[in-house]
C-alpha cells in the first residue's frame, strides 16, 4: 500500500506546548510534536502512554490520525510482522507529497526491498569494516588532534558531524573536498522546512534535486568500470537488481537520502548523546576511566539513552488487534523506539544512564526484523574508536552549557553542544 495522496495539513512551528501531559485528557495527549522532542519534554508524554493506554490514538495530529505503540515488546511485535504492518511509501509520520515521492528500500516490501538492501549491505559486512577500522581510527585521532584545546567549542561541528561526514564520504567514495554537502543533504532531508535549515519546501526540493545531479555524475563515473568498487555508488551501479535504477530517478535519489541520512544522523547524535550523558552521570566517568574495557557496552547504552531515531512509522495492511486495540487497514502506526528504550518492563530503572547496563545491546533503536539497520556495526565502530582515542588524551570533554535540541519528532538530536576539553 503506498500514500498516493498528501493529506496533511500545511505545516506550521510550533513553539508552545503543555509540560505535563498528566493535565491532558488522555485522547489529546499526542507525543508527535517536534517542539517537545526539541525542549527535551517528550518524556511525561511516553511515561503516560506506556501506563495508561501503551496502543494509543491521537486522532488529530500535524501528520494526520495515527496510533502510538510505545511498550517494548509490542514495537518488536509490529517490527517483526511485515506482513501486517508495512512500511511500503514512508517510515516517518509525515506523508510524502504526491508530487515528489522518494521510494527507498527501507520504505518498500519484500521481495523488493530484500532485493535492493543485499545489494548494497556487504558496505557494512564483517570484512569491509576490519578493512575500513585502520582508516576510521586515523581519522578519529586527526579530529581529536585537531580540537580547539583551552577553550569553549560546539562537540556538534567540531566532532560528531566531521567525523560521520568523513565516513559517509568513505562509503561513498565521495569527492572529499565536497564531503560537507553530504551533511547539508542529511539535514536537508530531514529538517521540517522554517526550522532553520531550509525555509520552503521548494528550497528543499531544489537542494535534493542538486543532490541527485551530482550523485548521477558518479554514478555514471562507477557504471563504466568493469569491476565494481566496494563504494555504495559502485554496488548501486552494478548490483543485478539496481543496475537499471537511474531509470527511475526518485527512487535513485530516495536510497541516496536513506543511505546518507542513515549513516549520518545516527551516528552524529549518538556521540554528542554519549558526551551529554556522561556529564550528566559523572559516577559513570569515573566508572569509564577506572575500566576503559566497558567502552564497547557504554556504546551500546549510548545508543539505548539517546535513541537518534525517535519513532518508525508503518501502516496497517489488514484489520488487525493490537494490545485490545482493533487497527484498521491504512491506519498509519508508530513505533516509539524512544519510548520502548525506556520501558522499565525491559529494562531496570531505564531512565539511568549505566555504562555497565547487563542489557544494554537489547536496546531497540535498531529496530527488528527485515528492516533492522544495516549500518549498525558501522556506528557502533564509530563510536568504539572515539571513546578509546579521547580516553587516552583527555580526562574529560566537559560540557559548559545546555545542549540545543534539533526541532523534530523523528531525529532525536543535536545542533549545538558547548564542551571544553580538559587534558589528562
Amino acid at each position: 500500500m503506498s500514500e498516493a495522496t498528501n493529506t496533511q495539513p500545511e505545516f506550521q512551528i510550533q513553539t508552545e506546548y503543555v509540560a505535563d501531559p498528566y493535565t491532558l485528557p488522555l485522547e489529546d495527549v499526542n507525543p508527535a510534536q517536534g517542539v517537545l522532542f526539541q525542549n527535551d519534554a517528550h518524556w511525561p508524554y511516553f511515561e503516560r502512554l506506556r501506563k495508561e493506554d501503551p496502543v494509543h490514538w491521537s486522532a488529530e495530529s500535524e501528520f494526520g490520525p495515527y496510533w502510538s505503540v510505545t511498550k517494548y515488546q509490542d514495537i518488536k511485535y509490529v517490527d517483526m510482522n511485515h506482513q501486517i504492518f508495512s512500511s511500503e511509501g514512508g517510515i516517518t509520520l509525515a506523508d510524502q507529497d504526491e508530487d515528489f515521492t522518494l521510494p527507498m528500500f527501507i520504505a518498500m516490501d519484500p521481495p523488493k526491498h530484500d532485493e535492493q538492501r543485499k545489494v548494497v549491505a556487504p558496505v557494512a559486512g564483517p570484512r569491509n569494516l576490519a578493512a575500513l577500522e585502520p582508516e576510521i581510527r586515523q581519522r578519529v585521532c586527526n579530529i581529536l588532534d585537531d580540537l580547539p584545546r583551552g577553550e569553549e567549542f560546539n562537540w556538534v561541528k567540531h566532532l560528531s558531524i566531521e567525523l560521520t561526514t568523513q565516513m559517509l564520504a568513505t562509503l561513498f567514495d565521495f569527492p572529499f573536498e565536497d564531503r560537507y554537502k553530504l551533511t547539508r543533504w542529511s539535514d536537508v532531508a530531514t529538517a521540517p522546512p522554517g526550522t532553520g535549515i531550509v525555509e520552503s519546501e521548494e528550497q528543499r526540493r531544489a537542494e535534493l534535486l542538486e543532490c541527485l545531479e551530482y550523485f548521477t555524475g558518479l554514478w555514471h563515473e562507477r557504471a563504466k568500470r568493469d569491476e565494481p568498487g566496494n563504494d555504495l555508488i559502485s554496488m548501486l551501479a552494478h548490483g543485478g537488481s539496481t543496475r537499471d535504477m537511474l531509470d527511475r530517478p526518485m527512487e535513485y535519489l530516495g536510497n541516496l537520502i536513506l543511505l546518507i541520512v542513515g549513516g549520518n544522523d545516527t551516528t552524529r547524535n549518538s556521540l554528542t548523546g554519549g558526551v551529554l550523558a556522561l556529564n550528566q552521570n559523572p559516577a559513570e566517568y569515573d566508572k569509564l576511566r577506572q575500566d576503559p574495557k566497558l567502552i564497547p557496552n557504554m556504546v551500546a547504552e549510548i545508543i539505548r539513552w539517546q535513541t537518534p531515531l525517535a519513532h518508525m512509522r508503518r501502516r496497517a495492511l489488514v484489520d488487525t488487534e493490537l494490545g485490545g486495540k482493533q487497527i484498521k487497514a491504512g491506519d498509519k502506526v508508530c513505533m516509539w523506539y524512544v519510548s520502548g528504550n525506556r520501558d522499565p518492563e525491559m529494562f531496570d530503572d531505564p531512565d539511568a544512564f549505566v555504562i555497565d547496563r547487563p542489557n544494554a545491546r537489547s536496546h531497540i533503536s535498531f529496530g527488528f526484523g527485515i528492516h533492522r539497520c544495516m549500518g549498525n556495526r558501522v556506528g557502533e565502530m564509530q563510536l568504539r574508536i572515539v571513546w578509546e582515542e579521547l580516553l587516552k588524551r583527555f580526562h574529560k570533554v566537559e560540557v559548559t552549557g545546555e545542549p540545543e535540541r534539533v526541532y523534530s519528532s523523528f531525529v532525536k538530536g543535536y545542533s549545538e553542544l558547548p564542551v571544553r576539553l580538559i587534558e589528562n
